[in-house]
């Protein structure tokens, strides 16, 4: 795995914590408010940045590839952030599309490194 993947990999879970701040601001006002909505633009200008690092230099990641992989990972980070979190349901269907949703990013990065 290059260098490129483990700072697109890293990226997506800055992406997890920007999805994370923005739910915890929503239940708080005042400091803590201004807290979350500080940790969302920190998360959000690291996750960015990495994704731009990800798709240059020597072993680049597709623009696409590394995108939908980066949204995934967040995606999937936040919908496991929130269970634990939030107590967002655990259903078989959430669960069964998560799964997709992560079988799908391990063959993107399957089929981008070849």
């Amino acid at each position: 795995m290059s260098i490129n993947w483990i700072l697109l990999i890293i990226g997506g879970f800055f992406e997890t914590g920007f999805a994370i701040s923005l739910g915890k601001a929503q239940q708080v006002t005042g400091k803590p408010l201004a807290f979350w909505l500080s940790m969302f633009a920190i998360c959000v200008a690291i996750s960015m940045y990495l994704l731009f690092k990800a798709m240059g230099g020597e072993k680049a990641i597709p623009v696409g590839t590394a995108y939908a992989v980066w949204g995934a990972i967040g995606a999937i980070g936040t919908v496991i952030a929130g269970i634990i979190w939030f107590q967002e349901p655990v259903t078989f269907w959430r669960m069964f599309f998560l799964s997709t949703l992560v079988i799908s990013v391990v063959g993107l990065q399957v089929v981008s490194s070849a």
